[in-house]
């Protein structure tokens, strides 16, 4: 592949990056490459993090060098078309709409002279892939939102906004996996723990799964909420 480039980041880590767009093809790749790193392992790489377009990957160099470690990934990279991929894996997500767990929904939907509903069901429609986990631990980054509801940031970020707020930016939606400032538009709320130190997995979702919104009433939210 001749895009892909192989950068050193520091002198413990390389990115293997495939392109500079955000896009459901170049995700792949990426997801590629790390599915096979993790089914033959190679000694020495400590963690990879997949992004938008690149996976970052740590290695010991005291057990694996520079030179090694690239001449493996050239090898591997140029195969990728032949890597069969897992069936898509898709996580529901509960979430109550608008109230007091979605502030900005009014906002939204006169941004795009819509009823709230319509929002609520352009907004719920897609499965979203997750891109990338970052910002905060189990934020996930998602893909696929139909443009016909994306809205800009807030002008003036909130300091405080609950974790598993479910908020627009632009073209994009996300999930706040734990309390947080910020400044993307809060539409709804799932009772849902996205991150949680004392699970076994803190971790709810993973780059490479996909998200599918339900929509659930305020009692339901807190029904759910008191399992969990």
């Amino acid at each position: 592949m001749d895009d892909v480039r192989i950068l050193t980041v520091g002198d413990c880590a390389v990115s293997v990056e495939f392109g500079q767009e955000i896009s459901l093809e170049i995700n792949h790749k990426v997801m590629a490459l790390k599915m096979v790193l993790e089914r033959e392992p190679v000694a020495g790489i400590v963690e990879m993090v997949p992004t938008y377009c690149s996976l970052l990957i740590q290695y010991d160099p005291m057990e694996l060098r520079y030179g090694q470690l690239k001449d493996k990934l050239n090898a591997l990279v140029g195969q990728l078309d032949k890597v069969e991929m897992p069936p898509k894996q898709v996580v529901e997500i509960p979430v109550a709409y608008g109230g007091e767990y979605g502030p900005d929904l009014g906002e939204v939907a006169a941004a795009h002279n819509m009823s709230e509903e319509e929002v609520i069901s352009l907004h719920s429609e897609p499965e979203y892939p997750i891109y990338m986990l970052g910002f905060v631990a189990g934020f996930p980054y998602l893909g696929g939102m139909n443009k016909a509801i994306a809205t800009p940031r807030k002008k003036s970020p909130r300091l405080k906004i609950e974790a598993g707020s479910v908020g627009i930016a632009g073209e994009q939606t996300g999930i706040y996996s734990v309390e947080s400032p910020g400044g993307w538009q809060i539409i709804g709320r799932t009772p849902l723990k996205l991150y949680d130190v004392n699970r076994q997995e803190p971790v709810l979702l993973k780059a490479g799964q996909y998200i599918k919104f339900k929509p659930i009433t305020q009692e339901e939210f807190r029904a759910m909420e008191n399992e969990h």
